[in-house]
């Protein structure tokens, strides 16, 4: 058994990792040692690159808003932040497109208009659109049953997740972090501390604290440590689709059924996840349900867009989401019952579009034991439930 040290290791490689790993090898109060410790090196089978790769700031929750308008600058300005000397900056193709959520019934409208009052206090770029408004915008969709929405002026759209993720990596490394292509088999205690990361090659790392951002498995690196994690891996399906009248200027939309769909070049991809009751199985497998698109989108696309009803089925991959069963937000921070193994877990859909800031606010809580820029302690382990209304 070899082994080595570090001052922290963070277990996954995923989008959230590597942006924790660059915030700490970047920020010059800091001179420890990172590992970072990835089980798929190709990174095709993680949540990041199998996400739907958008970023809005319509939350109902305050900290979600600032944590994506965060997000959208640190995207915005990638250049400064992630440019390594003698090679062009990450290309993410960001392009702001907008959300656009839709209401049908009182109920709706109020949490829209609720929503939307955070929103404007948080400085986000959100209108209010009556049904007439939106069939001037968005002649093909129809709007007769609908009583509001609410749409990104700015500051949302959609982006290349694995560009994103390989800008931080890379980032990273020119900053001294070390990334291993190895699998997290256990974790060594002594006390209520962790000692050391166990391998799958037989290596352990002696390491001073240690970071879970394991994503869809987060839980199972915690059991090896004795404490259970409210989240689990949750299969969604992402169905690309072709349509042979030209759909101009469409945002990201979401249907009042729960259904979203974007543009993605002279294509469009659509996704729903289960309402509240519906089987929702904890699920690491990828395999594809077809007859989903066919059984449960295709109506709602075509109730929603007329020329949808011509629509040809152009493929599908599923992901997962890191499901936090208590409140659907993320959990962040120190365990309190093993106090130097920090939770970057459950962001249930939002990894992608939070990773900047949170990256950011764990490198702070790492360097100086507390958040420094953004308050995120909100979203401490064993805190009451943050009700956030837009799960998307």
């Amino acid at each position: 058994m070899t082994r080595r040290q570090a001052d922290v290791v963070i277990i996954g490689g995923g989008v959230i990792g590597a942006s924790i790993a660059h915030f700490l090898a970047a920020d010059p109060d800091w001179s420890g040692s990172v590992v970072v410790v990835e089980r798929d090196p190709t990174f095709q089978n993680g949540s990041t690159a199998r996400s739907a790769a958008s970023i809005r700031q319509q939350f109902s929750t305050p900290e979600n808003v600032r944590i994506s308008l965060f997000g959208i600058d640190f995207l915005r300005n990638l250049a400064d932040h992630l440019s390594v000397d003698g090679e062009p900056p990450p290309d993410i193709s960001l392009h702001e497109g907008g959300y656009l959520l839709l209401a049908a019934t009182p109920e709706g409208e109020t949490v829209l208009r609720d929503n939307h009052a955070i929103q404007q206090a948080e400085g986000a770029d959100i209108a209010l659109v009556t049904p007439d408004e939106m069939s001037a915008r968005f002649p093909w969709m129809r709007v007769d049953d609908l009583r509001l929405g609410a749409l990104g002026l700015s500051g949302e759209g959609w982006f290349d997740a694995f560009s994103l993720l390989q800008g931080f990596r890379r980032k990273a490394k020119s900053n001294g972090v070390e990334h291993i292509h190895d699998e997290v088999v256990g974790l060594n205690r002594q006390g209520d501390r962790i000692t050391g990361v166990a391998l799958a090659s037989g290596e352990t790392i002696a390491c001073g604290l240690v970071v879970n951002a394991a994503g869809p498995r987060s839980h199972l690196v915690t059991a090896m440590a004795g404490v259970d994690l409210p989240v689990r891996p949750r299969k969604r399906h992402v169905f690309v689709f072709t349509c042979p009248e030209i759909i101009s200027n469409s945002p990201l939309v979401t249907d009042p059924s729960g259904l979203y769909f974007r543009p993605e070049g002279d294509r469009f991809i659509c996704g729903i996840s289960p309402k509240e009751g519906e089987p929702d199985p904890d699920c690491l497998d990828l395999e594809e349900d077809h007859s989903m698109f066919e059984d449960v989108h295709w109506p709602i696309l075509a109730q929603r867009v007329p020329a949808f009803e011509a629509i040809r089925f152009a493929g599908a991959w599923a992901g997962h989401y890191s499901m936090n069963t208590v409140d659907a937000n993320a959990i962040l921070g120190p365990h309190p019952e093993r106090p130097n193994m920090i939770l970057v877990n459950g962001f249930s859909g939002h990894g992608l579009q939070q990773s900047p800031a949170v990256g950011r606010g764990i490198a702070e809580w790492i360097i100086h034991g507390e958040y420094r820029t953004l308050d995120l302690s909100r979203f401490a382990f064993g805190r009451q439930p943050v009700i956030e209304k837009n799960v998307i």
